[in-house]
């Protein structure tokens, strides 16, 4: 069972303990859900508030919710290899909305159907606007540490943001 969804233009009230507001879903052709479930219980767990829109979304329903839920992150998972495919396709359609345009957008999971070869796809879901790219044999541990660095305050002295990171095998 996925927690309820905020009707109408609520929005829930400030999460509690930091963590930030992620939407989770899986690429438009790709029906597998227990990805999405691992996914929302590892991001509950880390103290985040997860809306877990199922799979198959297609892209228009996606970009809605993101309106309507105001996320502070959108995690994409795929299994059925496809992901580089429709997640190149999403990130255009989201990075084409003005208001959408900075949302920081992650994908991870099967990219491709090449095996060892699917890491190839990492540098191309970066430059097509994704945020972050975790291919599936690299295991949790890169998105887990992503999550970590995301999540620390950013110091207006700092700088400028950080590179787009891409783990894209480093199992480290």
């Amino acid at each position: 069972m996925y927690p309820p969804a905020p009707t109408g233009d609520a929005l829930p009230e400030a999460r509690q303990g930091g963590g930030q507001r992620v939407l989770v879903s899986s690429v438009s052709s790709d029906s597998h859900t227990w990805n999405l479930v691992f996914l929302q219980l590892m991001l509950e767990e880390l103290g985040h508030e997860v809306i877990n829109i199922g799979s198959c979304v297609p892209d228009d329903l996606l970009i809605a919710e993101c309106r309507r839920t105001g996320p502070d992150m959108v995690v994409i998972s795929s299994v059925n290899g496809h992901g580089h495919l429709d997640g190149r396709r999403l990130i255009a359609r989201l990075r084409a909305e003005p208001d959408l345009s900075e949302l920081p957008v992650v994908i991870g999971g099967k990219l491709g159907t090449r095996g060892a070869e699917n890491r190839a796809y990492g540098p191309e879901l970066i430059a097509a606007g994704f945020d972050a790219v975790f291919e599936d044999t690299a295991g949790v541990a890169p998105f887990r540490r992503y999550l970590e660095e995301a999540a620390r305050p950013v110091l207006e002295s700092a700088g400028p943001a950080r590179p787009a990171l891409a783990a894209t095998g480093d199992p480290r």
